[in-house]
């Protein structure tokens, strides 16, 4: 897995971030530190959310000249949503998921691990949730923690 596809699945899982708004960062939009750092995300409604993240994203060298995506196809532009779904079901693929992951099911995976303890202990506060997966309604956030199923 390459560091670029790795830093897509951290993003779409770990930020809990739409496909549509991370092929839309750029590399100001990731503010990485030593122990932890802030993505910029700009939302549905052009509504910008700061969600903090533990891993490093980007980490690939580009001139002055280049563009300022944070995720590049092979060619060197902006990497498109199509693009970065193929990744993620690649990714899936390779690492022997039978069912069907997609971007929206890590999206979703995010979620449900933070509403949900595995040791029975409640987890976070469905506000809090709802602001770091950029809903606007409480509804749509819960709906997105009922699903069972997610990724291990």
């Amino acid at each position: 897995m390459s560091p670029r596809d790795r830093a897509l699945a951290g993003v779409l899982l770990y930020a809990a971030a739409r496909i549509s708004e991370v092929v839309r960062l750029d590399v100001d939009d990731a503010r990485p530190s030593a122990r932890m750092g802030v993505l910029q995300i700009l939302g549905k409604r052009e509504k910008v959310r700061e969600v903090p993240i533990t891993c490093r994203c980007g980490g690939t060298s580009r001139s002055a000249d280049a563009t300022p995506a944070l995720f590049l196809n092979h060619r060197g532009g902006r990497l498109s949503a199509r693009g970065a779904g193929d990744i993620v079901a690649a990714l899936a693929d390779a690492a022997g998921q039978e069912d069907e992951t997609t971007a929206h099911v890590l999206r979703h995976t995010f979620g449900t691990h933070l509403v949900r303890s595995p040791d029975g202990r409640p987890g976070a506060d469905l506000v809090l949730v709802a602001e770091l997966m950029g809903h606007a309604r409480l509804e749509t956030a819960r709906a997105h923690t009922r699903r069972p199923r997610s990724i291990a």
